[in-house]
């Protein structure tokens, strides 16, 4: 079996967020579990970035296990939220957007677009956007 590692955002509603789930992974599934950003307040929704690594197999059972657990788990990893309503489509996040996830999607209306699959969540855009278009789950 291969060891691979999983970059997954988790949701955790008010009802579970003080369980020890995510501890859960490393006992029962032998995982590694790498949290590169949290946001977790007891009796309220949480929010949780993390790498997983292990087997391949028990990294699925694990992610499995926590569903099962309700929580929600994204594999696109997007905890940045994009407000197509509040964007006036200003162009001052372009530039600081390393992955190109903010662009011009027509050159003649400068209209921005946000295309989530390139987003790494730098949060360059939420520091810079004047208009708050761009906030994070964090």
């Amino acid at each position: 079996m291969s060891t691979i590692t999983k970059r997954v955002l988790l949701t955790f509603s008010g009802s579970i967020s003080g369980k020890p789930i995510v501890s859960e992974l490393v006992r029962k599934y032998d995982l590694e579990i790498n949290i590169y950003r949290a946001s977790i307040t007891p009796n309220a929704e949480g929010h949780m970035a993390i790498d997983v690594t292990g087997e391949e197999d028990m990294v699925t059972n694990g992610l499995k296990f926590i569903e099962k657990n309700d929580v929600n788990v994204s594999r696109t990893m997007n905890s940045l939220a994009w407000n197509e309503e509040k964007c006036v489509s200003c162009g001052n996040c372009l530039s600081h957007c390393p992955t190109e996830a903010l662009y011009i999607a027509n050159e003649a209306s400068r209209e921005v677009r946000f295309d989530g699959e390139k987003c790494i969540a730098c949060m360059s855009c939420v520091r810079n956007c004047p208009f708050g278009a761009c906030t994070s789950l964090f």
